[in-house]
């Protein structure tokens, strides 16, 4: 079993990632954006966060185009785990594998601060060892972290339970602070918050760990 952690041109979170998994003593491989499948023994794809291709245009809207998107897609469609976070996410949205757009903070400035936050959801492989409404913090570090969809599909997300986490406060302007979400399946996972900064006592939090540990397994 294998943590494939893809890297982009501009992405900067992929160390972060290997670190967090050499923690948890994972078995994972970086897996370059120029290669075309994913090893055949992977069981979960993070999208970690970062700048893909100078986030030119839009953010992830050039990622979703590399030739190891075609493959990630192949295996979210067929149930296989996909954790994007930050610019992850925003590639996750771009590609279409999760519903919503990640749009310029209200503030229009770049947001790097630990946050607190609220599990909405924990009845999924992401966030189930921890307990519904549950506060905890982990650290933002976006721009285009505004979360948005219309009314209709809001109600959708919450009427099939997909809001993963929420911002307690407004920070940046995201539709219901909303912080992360997941498809209908509950297999693919977005979030802006960057939980493998919050896996030491010594980086302020270690709230990040269970879910990068859970997620795997």
């Amino acid at each position: 079993m294998l943590i494939a952690i893809l890297q982009f041109l501009g992405t900067n979170c992929e160390t972060d990632m290997e670190y967090a998994y050499k923690i948890l003593q994972k078995d994972y491989a970086i897996i370059w954006h120029q290669e075309k499948e994913l090893p055949s023994e992977t069981n979960l794809v993070v999208i970690p966060g970062g700048f893909s291709y100078g986030d030119y245009l839009r953010s992830g809207a050039i990622a979703k185009f590399a030739p190891i998107m075609k493959s990630v897609i192949r295996y979210a469609n067929n149930g296989g785990v996909v954790l994007g976070i930050c610019n992850g996410f925003q590639i996750l949205s771009e590609a279409k594998l999760l519903p919503g757009v990640l749009m310029r903070n209200k503030n229009i400035l770049f947001n790097s601060k630990m946050v607190e936050l609220e599990i909405s959801s924990n009845k999924n492989k992401l966030l189930k060892s921890y307990t519904q409404n549950q506060k905890i913090t982990i650290p933002i570090s976006h721009a285009d972290g505004s979360y948005y969809v219309n009314k209709d599909e809001l109600e959708q997300l919450k009427e099939n339970d997909q809001i993963l986490l929420r911002y307690t406060d407004d920070i940046n302007g995201s539709i219901d602070k909303i912080a992360g979400v997941c498809n209908i399946d509950k297999n693919i996972f977005g979030m802006m918050p960057h939980p493998e900064r919050a896996i030491e006592d010594i980086l302020g939090s270690i709230n990040g760990l269970a879910m990068l540990k859970d997620i795997c397994e």
